[in-house]
């Protein structure tokens, strides 16, 4: 699979793969050079699987309301428009 592939897959294909190459890894079974080969391949979809889930989380922020705070699960600030006098 090409690196442009990679950057499409889709957060289930990608964590599904991971998931195959940690249990391969686990069983300890492949030479060095395959497994090093398997370790990369993982390290590239457990970032594309945290691009997705930091995708998701800020599409849930910006869903509430919420900027970079509620991103982080700070409280987002309070919305003084309701409270503050007419001028």
């Amino acid at each position: 699979m090409t690196a442009s592939e990679q950057e499409h897959l889709s957060y289930e294909e990608a964590r599904d793969e991971l998931i195959e190459i940690v249990r391969r890894l686990e069983s300890g079974g492949a030479p060095l050079e395959e497994s090093l080969a398997l370790w990369e391949r993982g390290e590239r979809l457990a970032e594309i699987c945290q691009q997705w889930l930091d995708g998701a989380r800020a599409r849930v922020a910006a869903a509430r309301g919420g900027g970079p705070e509620a991103q982080r699960g700070a409280p987002p600030e309070p919305d003084n428009r309701e409270t503050a006098p007419p001028a």
